[in-house]
C-alpha cells in the first residue's frame, strides 16, 4: 500500500524528492503517515479535501481486498 501511495504523490506533488512515508502496524490496522513539502500540502489535499478523500478512497478498496484496515495522515 506504501507503494501506491508513493506512487500518486509523487505524481501530483512539485518536489517528489521530499515525499516521506512511514508504515506504523498496530491492532487497528495500517497507519500511513505522509509528509510533503508545505508547499506541496495544498496539492495533496486537494480542493475541499478531494484529493485526499481519494487516495483514502483507494486505500480502503486495496485494505478490503486484502482484509485489513488502513489509514492515512497527511502531516
Amino acid at each position: 500500500m506504501k507503494d501506491l501511495v508513493e506512487y500518486v504523490i509523487k505524481s501530483i506533488v512539485a518536489e517528489p524528492e521530499q515525499v516521506k512515508i512511514t508504515e506504523e502496524n498496530s491492532e487497528d490496522g495500517l497507519l500511513l503517515k505522509l509528509e510533503v513539502a508545505p508547499d506541496d500540502k495544498g496539492r495533496v489535499i486537494g480542493r475541499q479535501g478531494r484529493v485526499a478523500q481519494a487516495l483514502r478512497t483507494l486505500l480502503r478498496v486495496k485494505a478490503a481486498k486484502e482484509e485489513t484496515r488502513v489509514r492515512l495522515e497527511i502531516l
